[in-house]
């Protein structure tokens, strides 16, 4: 039992400190899918993260198209010298990650389907679309939605 608690007492202030998993754990369904199996990856869709001149940034395409049952790796790409991230869910959940993101910046993620990418670096999301419909994706480090860091993800119904 001791243990126990002393785990718990120890994890309570990396918690505190920002580090949060969402609901998605691997074992619960998103509305917008799931993570997908490397080898059952129909298809790569190449994303950019992208900053320009006038201080703006962007993903690189805006916009994704997929169909339901399908199996991306969505491969990114930073072009930038900041860190960016790609989260992607429908719309209200964006939102509320949006405003978590204000309140605790420097929170970490370990949501399957979010990836936060460093400097010219590059990382990946294997995803299976279980649900058509239109949803959301958008980097929520503070400041970069507003500058543009967001899109639309339509998956079809086949």
């Amino acid at each position: 039992m001791m243990p126990t608690v002393a785990m718990i007492l120890f994890a309570a202030p990396a918690l505190a400190a920002g580090m949060h998993s969402g609901t998605h754990d691997g074992h619960e369904m998103m509305i917008i899918g799931h993570r997908g199996m490397n080898a059952k990856a129909d298809r790569t869709i190449a994303i950019s993260m992208v900053e320009n001149e006038d201080g703006s940034m962007a993903f690189d395409p805006v916009s994704v198209t997929v169909k339901k049952g399908e199996t991306v790796r969505l491969a990114f790409t930073n072009e930038g010298e900041y860190d960016h991230e790609f989260v992607m869910d429908t719309h209200e959940q964006v939102m509320e990650h949006r405003a978590g993101m204000e309140r605790l910046p420097d929170m970490e993620h370990a949501d399957l389907n979010a990836i936060r990418v460093g400097p010219q670096g590059k990382g990946e999301i294997v995803w299976t679309f279980t649900s058509a419909g239109r949803f959301d994706f958008a980097c929520l480090i503070p400041g970069h939605y507003e500058l543009g860091m967001k899109g639309a993800l339509t998956v079809t119904a086949n």
